[in-house]
């Protein structure tokens, strides 16, 4: 087995974007999941876990949601970012559309199933995958944003669904968590939330150390997290 990696170029409209995808080069065409970025964008982290995916025998597709080139360093830097994106739904998930086509055209996937997996910025961009199309195996999304869109009122749901969030991450309060249990559950969704207690928002990241903000890495929750991650891939990619 040998991981390969290489970046990828490809288009939303006028602006260029850049994935990087890693595959094991030892296997034919294989299933895609699609790792959609923090608000930082696509960074290291998500080519970590498009090469973690590579070795699980998937072909890993880190997605850029900014164009070619960017990325936030700092809070104001990626929150000027995201916020153009994440306040125009229906730009969000064209960008999502478009990493979609474009793992779907790579050798290494033709004619495979494709899931999706995203962290926070990149969970709500998962789940909005979900929303807007019928052709998506399944999504997982990681201490996501978990609010429903303004631009899709009736969304009705065919790739399963896994949630995986920190009961006391405020930026999806319990309240926020039925909202969308209620909203999966009126879309006809086959869905699951986990919900671990004690844990705050970005708990897979190595980096979060942020309490006041309410970012926290949590090493155990991360494993469980990343084995539900798994028996659920390998379900619904079958």
């Amino acid at each position: 087995m040998a991981i390969q990696t290489r970046l990828l170029d490809y288009t939303h409209g006028d602006i260029t974007l850049q994935a990087e995808v890693a595959w094991d080069d030892s296997l034919g065409p294989r299933p895609a999941v699609l790792v959609a970025p923090t608000w930082a964008g696509r960074t290291e982290f998500e080519g970590q876990n498009a090469r973690m995916l590579a070795e699980l025998g998937y072909v890993g597709f880190a997605v850029d949601m900014y164009g070619k080139g960017l990325s936030g360093a700092d809070k104001e830097e990626c929150t000027a970012l995201m916020t153009p994106v994440v306040s125009d739904r229906a730009l969000l998930q064209a960008r999502m559309a478009a990493a979609v086509s474009a793992a779907r055209a790579l050798p290494e996937v033709v004619d495979q199933p494709l899931a999706a997996i995203g962290f926070c910025f990149g969970g709500l961009c998962v789940l909005d995958l979900a929303r807007s199309r019928d052709d998506i195996a399944g999504v997982v999304s990681f201490h996501g944003i978990l609010a429903a869109p303004d631009n899709i009122p009736e969304p009705r749901i065919t790739a399963k669904v896994l949630v995986l969030h920190g009961y006391e991450d405020p930026m999806a309060d319990p309240d926020a968590m039925r909202a969308f249990c209620d909203e999966m559950t009126h879309a006809g969704g086959d869905w699951q939330l986990y919900a671990y207690g004690q844990t705050l928002h970005a708990f897979t990241n190595p980096h979060a150390n942020d309490p006041d903000f309410g970012t926290v890495y949590n090493a155990v929750v991360a494993e469980r997290a990343f084995a539900s991650m798994r028996q659920f891939l390998a379900e619904v990619t079958g």
